[in-house]
């Protein structure tokens, strides 16, 4: 690139409050236009968003919202009129990190077959909750080239434009589905080592842990379901991990304590054990048995998750947004 990038950015919420106003002030500094996609929201934040300079989008909520709709509505609005090279996409709950825009731009224009880049992405307050550390573990991703990213990245506008876009149909993993067919164009995606977000989940109450994780398991399976045959088995081990545990084993239990004897249901002891292996596997700390409990307690809401979204797919009923907070 003989000139200097043009970068955009595309902020999508629905009543984030504080957050979203933090997240304004920190993506006004690093880009050039901002466009902000409102879900709904009763809270000012489509007034916030003005005020801090942004052109605002306010989606019809008579039709089904989606993030990945909000993010292409955005990208849409954000190019009428302008050659953008870059976008830095990005939820309304988070704080874009000083220098990121600046380093990913000039990863992407070192790196031509690179569509996207994406840093770390930190929870804000870790401290709150169990869950908003299982987040922060979650988002410590591998360094290097990946097979995907999350909803905080910058991305080159012409590689969404070879694939289209975001698929508007999924309630949730849209991210990873879009780097699916990026890659499938010979796009590369590469997480860098350096500091990108603060996230703030909010998460204090095992209803929203569960809502999300039933949320990922309805993901799993539909990726699984549009990208699962050979050779990318999108999401394919995540959803029979969750069929397994979640419900094969305890049926299997049950079904041979009612046949042979109630001695069999001892065989649910094989639940603890995987909490221990999980637990020593990843470092036998307080933050590594905290872990192994959410992630075992979490595949029986994966597994829900699945199971919907095939029932609702044999019934030919869309699922609407599924929200945690």
């Amino acid at each position: 690139m003989d000139r200097e990038p043009v970068i955009g950015a595309v902020i999508i919420g629905r009543n984030e409050g504080d957050r979203l106003g933090l997240c304004l002030v920190s993506v006004g500094k690093q880009v050039s236009h901002i466009v902000y996609v409102d879900s709904g929201s009763d809270d000012g934040s489509v007034e916030r968003a003005r005020m801090a300079g942004a052109d605002v989008v306010e989606l019809d909520m008579t039709r089904p919202f989606t993030a990945a709709r909000a993010r292409n509505a955005g990208l849409e609005a954000l190019t009428a009129g302008r050659d953008v090279d870059f976008v830095q996409f990005i939820d309304g709950d988070c704080e874009l990190q000083e220098g990121w825009v600046a380093t990913a731009s000039a990863f992407l224009i070192q790196h031509s077959d690179a569509a996207v880049a994406f840093g770390r992405r930190r929870e804000r307050f870790p401290e709150k909750s169990i869950y908003n550390r299982l987040c922060d573990w979650e988002w410590d991703t591998p360094i290097g080239m990946v097979n995907s990213c999350g909803g905080d990245a910058l991305m080159r506008v012409q590689a969404l434009k070879d694939v289209d876009g975001f698929d508007p149909s999924l309630i949730a993993g849209e991210e990873p589905e879009l780097c699916v067919r990026l890659r499938a164009w010979r796009w590369q995606i590469w997480r860098l080592d350096h500091e990108m977000t603060l996230h703030d989940a909010d998460m204090t109450r095992f209803a929203q842990f569960w809502k999300r994780t039933h949320r990922a398991g309805h993901a799993f399976a539909e990726g699984a379901a549009l990208h699962g045959l050979p050779p990318e088995r999108h999401w394919v081990r995540e959803t029979r991990k969750a069929i397994y545990w979640g419900l094969l084993i305890p049926l299997l239990i049950v079904l041979l304590a009612w046949l042979f004897s109630p001695k069999a249901l001892l065989l649910f002891l094989i639940y603890p054990a995987q909490i221990v292996r999980l637990a020593l596997r990843d470092g036998r700390d307080s933050a590594a048995w905290e872990r192994a409990v959410l992630l075992v307690v979490g595949k029986f809401a994966e597994m829900t998750g699945v199971m919907e979204y095939w029932l609702r797919r044999l019934l030919g009923r869309p699922r609407g947004l599924v929200e945690y907070k």
